[in-house]
């Protein structure tokens, strides 16, 4: 195989030189599996491996083409998969959980073999290869810097360019004698089909939403049904969102907010109380858990049936009802009460509002939109809720 310009990446002091392979899978750079910069490989360099990295887990051999060695997948995933796939879930090193860009190949392809797109992202990548056992193909790795087809395709990662690229690159009408190229429907934001085969010569066949309607899709003759053009957003599909939401919210900004709680909490006519900061500071801070728990996960779980469209209004209203709930267990005034179910309110509905981006619902305008139409709301609520909270001792 030549060795193909490639641009270097780093993270988590693990580097790809300039020139390597562009089709030598690269694990997660967070893995213990990947070296580097002179440290001692987890198992003996081969022929196809380069200094500054080596083959990752799931490549089991190179098959001789015309165009040079292409690394051959395993389609069942390790455990180590498993493990990078529920560490991408939790948020944890998400950003750089990815594969190397390229050509790589699964069973026994040959000239006649269909040809697979996805994206670099590893969960993308492992989503497809696993409903590849006993099929012969080749799947080209699109760049997207380590982000899924549907986001990309609207960042433009999972574009035009980048597979007018990659099919050069990689050399694929010397491969195949077709031209024809698979990639998935979620996809279709960001490649014009027209400009494709206008530049190459490739035909886009538009598959399914999900994988693992690929092999019916290719058994029919690349005839989709209408369950593969659905998009779904089932309970499960939601529930899955849920670690990584949580994993947003930066422990500095909780241990922030719990001092605030503390301190304003202990605000009264005696000026200040450690025993009233220590009392009303819990309170205080089961509200703001309170108002993460209705947008974080009252929203997704009960996504369908709360009411409004927005979801800034969907977690208003989770937050609402915990809120309501929680105060019958409870001892607090009037006064206290109305400022703690407003922050959870104001919480809930900011929180709940930032699952759009985990969602099939909305569009980029439609999210800003909700943005300026319920922040300055939300901000209201929690300056009121706060004024309450602090005056609520001298009342």
């Amino acid at each position: 195989m030549t060795l193909d310009s490639m641009p270097e990446l780093s993270s988590n002091g693990v580097q790809i030189l300039d020139k390597v392979p562009a089709t030598v899978g690269l694990s997660d750079p967070g893995a213990t599996d990947v070296v580097c910069c002179g440290g001692k490989p987890a198992r003996p360099a081969g022929e196809n491996e380069r200094p500054g990295y080596h083959i990752a887990h799931f490549v089991v051999g190179f098959l001789d083409t015309a165009v040079g060695k292409v690394p051959r997948v395993q389609t069942a995933l390790e455990w180590r998969d498993r493990l990078g796939q529920l560490r991408a879930r939790v948020g944890i090193s998400r950003d750089f959980y990815r594969v190397a860009p390229g050509l790589y190949a699964v069973g026994e392809p040959d000239e006649k073999s269909e040809v697979l797109v996805t994206a670099s992202y590893k969960l993308s990548f492992d989503a497809l290869r696993r409903e590849l056992p006993g099929l012969n193909a080749w799947v080209l790795v699109l760049d997207t810097h380590g982000i899924n087809v549907w986001c990309a395709a609207g960042k433009g990662t999972f574009g035009t360019q980048e597979l007018i690229g990659r099919i050069r690159q990689t050399q694929l009408d010397q491969l195949v004698t077709h031209r024809r190229l698979i990639l998935p429907q979620l996809g279709a934001t960001g490649v014009t089909a027209t400009t494709i085969r206008k530049k190459t010569g490739f035909r886009v066949v538009w598959g399914p939403v999900q994988a693992r309607f690929i092999p019916r899709f290719l058994k029919s003759g690349h005839k989709a049904d209408s369950r593969m053009r659905t998009v779904t957003f089932t309970l499960l599909e939601r529930l899955v969102l849920i670690p990584v939401e949580f994993y947003t919210i930066k422990i500095k900004w909780v241990l922030w907010a719990a001092l605030a709680a503390f301190v304003l909490s202990g605000i009264g006519s005696d000026i200040f109380s450690l025993g009233a900061a220590w009392q009303r500071g819990l309170l205080f801070m089961s509200a703001l858990i309170g108002g993460a728990v209705a947008g974080n996960i009252l929203v997704p779980a009960f996504l369908p049936w709360l009411p409004g469209r927005a979801f800034a209004v969907k977690g208003a209203v989770a937050g609402l009802v915990l809120g309501v709930l929680w105060l019958f267990f409870i001892s607090v005034t009037t006064v206290e009460a109305i400022a703690l179910v407003l922050t959870v309110i104001a919480l809930g509905s900011f929180a709940g509002m930032n699952f759009t981006g985990s969602t099939p619902y909305t569009s980029p305008t439609g999210v800003e939109k909700e943005m300026r139409q319920f922040m300055p709301l939300q901000l209201l609520a929690s300056v009121v809720a706060l004024v309450g909270w602090v005056a609520a001792p001298f009342l």
